[in-house]
C-alpha cells in the first residue's frame, strides 16, 4: 500500500532531520540494502551446517570422541546462524498485533486462518486470565 502525501511529507522530515543529526549513520543506513548481509550469513550459515555434518561424520568414521562434538557444534552454530538470518535475508515481514487494540483476535474456532498469537503472548494471556479469575 502507497503511502500517502502527508505520510512522504512526515518521512521526508524526519529523513532531513536524521541526516541533520547525525550524517554518519544517516549514509551508513542509505548505502546498501540490509538484505544482502543477512543473505551472507545465511550462507554461510548454510556452509557451517554442511562442514559440521562432514566433521561430525570423520569423527565417526576415525573414532573419535572430540572430532564428533566439534562437528556438531560447528553445524548447531551454523544452523543458529542460518535460523537467526533467515527472515532478514528472505525479507519476511513480521506480524504485527493480531486484533484491534493489541488484543487477541478472532477467539472463536470457525473463523478460517487467523494469525496466531506469538507463544509468550499467548501465555501471558492465559497467565492473566487466570489471575483475574
Amino acid at each position: 500500500m502507497p503511502l500517502s502525501e502527508h505520510e512522504q511529507r512526515l518521512l521526508e522530515q524526519i529523513e532531513r532531520a536524521l541526516v541533520d543529526d547525525d550524517p554518519k549513520f544517516a549514509s551508513s543506513v542509505r548505502t546498501g540494502d540490509r538484505r544482502i548481509k543477512a543473505r551472507r550469513k545465511l550462507q554461510l550459515g548454510a556452509l557451517l551446517v554442511l562442514v559440521g555434518m562432514a566433521v561430525l561424520v570423520g569423527g565417526a568414521v576415525v573414532p573419535s570422541v572430540p572430532l564428533g562434538v566439534l562437528g556438531f557444534l560447528i553445524a548447531f552454530g551454523g544452523l543458529a546462524l542460518a535460523v537467526l538470518n533467515y527472515k532478514s535475508a528472505t525479507g519476511a515481514v513480521e506480524a504485527g498485533p493480531a486484533g484491534p487494540a493489541g488484543g487477541p483476535a478472532g477467539r472463536g474456532r470457525g473463523k478460517g486462518k487467523a494469525r496466531r498469537q506469538p507463544l509468550k503472548d499467548r501465555l501471558e494471556e492465559r497467565f492473566r486470565r487466570r489471575y483475574d479469575q
